[in-house]
Formats: structure tokens, sequence, C-alpha cells
């Protein structure tokens, strides 16, 4: 598993942000300046709402620490790029949830480091310790996250050609990655997967839904219309497992800690296409 940690897990992260980097201009970022109203509701409610959503949940569930965090991990993850495909389908604003996407992913060198760690040191306290600072994680954040989405921007900048005929495929290899990252994550804990299912599976599908009804209900109380609700909604509840997967890994040595991305990556797609049916019969 060493090789697979250390080399395989970064790169699969790198490449799919290159990927989503790839795929954007800077033009994708103008939904903060066009409809600035719907994408701090998106901006807030990820950023925001979500940690405190998960802080409430591990604070009352009755989980290891290591558990704990890993339920952190995911929620303080920025939207997946399938969220972007998956409010497409919902019929909702692709264009929000692209900038939602792009914004996050940018600024979590920041968010995740400060959150991750004042959620650590509030609800779980010192049963835990690690040697690792704000810088640490800030710093692997930069090189797997921000770095790649750079670099896939300036791509799309100089090669746009190359980089439109290479978006379906790439868009393929990063649902390939993720899918050998998730794989490999319950692999590596098969022996006991039903177990830490058994703990964290409810937690983890509590934390999905009442995101995604928290952001659904404040999307449709002060979003622009429902385009804009929808695509707040599916950023909120669709996470970067991969990423909660690559930090869970890296800098908690894996094991326990990843098993709560891994359920939640699961889940969220159960829910995000019961969303999207939902949505495209305009039943919700």
């Amino acid at each position: 598993m060493g090789l697979v940690t250390d080399l395989f897990l970064p790169l699969a992260l790198a490449f799919i942000m290159f990927s989503l980097g790839s795929g954007l201009t800077l033009n994708d970022f103008s939904q903060i300046i066009k409809k600035p109203k719907d994408f701090l509701i998106g901006f807030i409610s990820q950023i925001v709402i979500l940690p405190i959503v998960g802080l409430i949940l591990v604070s009352i569930w009755p989980l290891s620490p290591e558990l704990a965090i890993g339920v952190m991990l995911i929620a303080v993850a920025p939207g997946g790029a399938t969220s972007n495909i998956i409010t497409s389908f919902a019929k909702g604003d692709v264009a929000l949830s692209i900038s939602l996407t792009a914004v996050i992913s940018l600024l979590c060198v920041i968010t995740i480091p400060f959150t991750l760690l004042t959620s650590i040191s509030f609800a779980i306290g010192s049963s835990v310790n690690f040697e690792f600072s704000i810088f640490d994680i800030a710093l692997q954040m930069f090189l797997i996250v921000t770095i790649p989405v750079i670099i896939g921007m300036i791509f799309k900048k100089f090669f746009n050609n190359l980089a439109i005929s290479f978006e379906q495929t790439s868009k393929k290899i990063s649902a390939i990655l993720f899918s050998l990252v998730l794989l490999g994550a319950i692999i590596s804990e098969r022996e006991n997967i039903l177990s830490y299912f058994y703990q964290a599976g409810l937690i983890t599908l509590l934390l999905n839904l009442i995101m995604m009804f928290i952001a659904y209900y404040l999307g449709k109380t002060f979003a622009s219309n429902k385009k804009q609700g929808i695509a707040i909604t599916v950023e909120c509840g669709l996470q970067n497992g991969t990423l909660a997967i690559v930090v869970a890994t890296s800098i908690f040595g894996g094991g326990v800690f990843l098993i709560p991305a891994a359920t939640y990556s699961l889940i969220m797609f159960f829910s995000a296409l019961i969303f999207v049916y939902l949505s495209r019969r305009e039943i919700i």
C-alpha cells in the first residue's frame, strides 16, 4: 500500500483537479459578479454551514476520534467535479455550479486546514494528538489541488482546441481514477468494512441528507430562481471524496480515518440521483 498511498493517490487527485482546471476559463468565475447573491448562498452553505452541521453531528454522535475526524474531512472538502454534471442532469444552473466548484476548490488550501484543525480541537479535544500544523496541510492542498487547477486553466488558455478535444476523455479518466481510489479505500479496510459502515454509514447519510435539505430550502427561499437553487443543493451534497481520502491517507495515515469519506462517496451518488429524478419530474 505504500506506493499507492505515496504516489497513486496524490497523482490521481492531481489529475482530477487538472481536469477540472482544463475545463475552466476566467469567464467561469463571472457568476461571482453576475449573480453575487446566488454565489454567496452556495459559498456560505458549503464553506460555513456544511462544516457546522458536521461538527454538530460528531459532537453528539458516539464515534471514535478517528471516525469523527473522517466525518469532518468530508464536511470540509470542496464540491466534486461531478457536481457540475449532476447539476446539468437536474436542469440546474451549471455556470453557478462550475463557479462554486472552482472557487471553493482553489480556496480549500486555506479553508480545509483552518476548519479541520479548529473542529478537531473543539469537538475531539486532546484525545487525538498529531504532529502537523495548518501550514503542513495547506502546503499539501496547494501542491495537489491548487497548482493542478491553475496548470489546467493555463493549458486551457494556450491550448484551447486540445483542451476541448481532451475534455471528454479527461472526465472519463477522472471517473475511473475516482472509482479506483474509492475501491482501494474499501479494499484496504475490507476486513472491517461492514463494521465501519455500521459505525459511519448512518452519520454520513445524515450529513448528506441534512445538508442537501438545508441547501435546497436556502436556495428555494433566497436564490434567484429554481435553477440556482438546484445548483446550490447539488454542490452541497456532492463532496470531493477523492480529496478527503487523500488527506485522510497522507496526513492521518489512512485506515479508519478514510472510512467516512468512502461511505459518503457511495451514499452521495444515490441521493444525488434521487434528487435529479425529483427535480426533472418537477416534484420538488
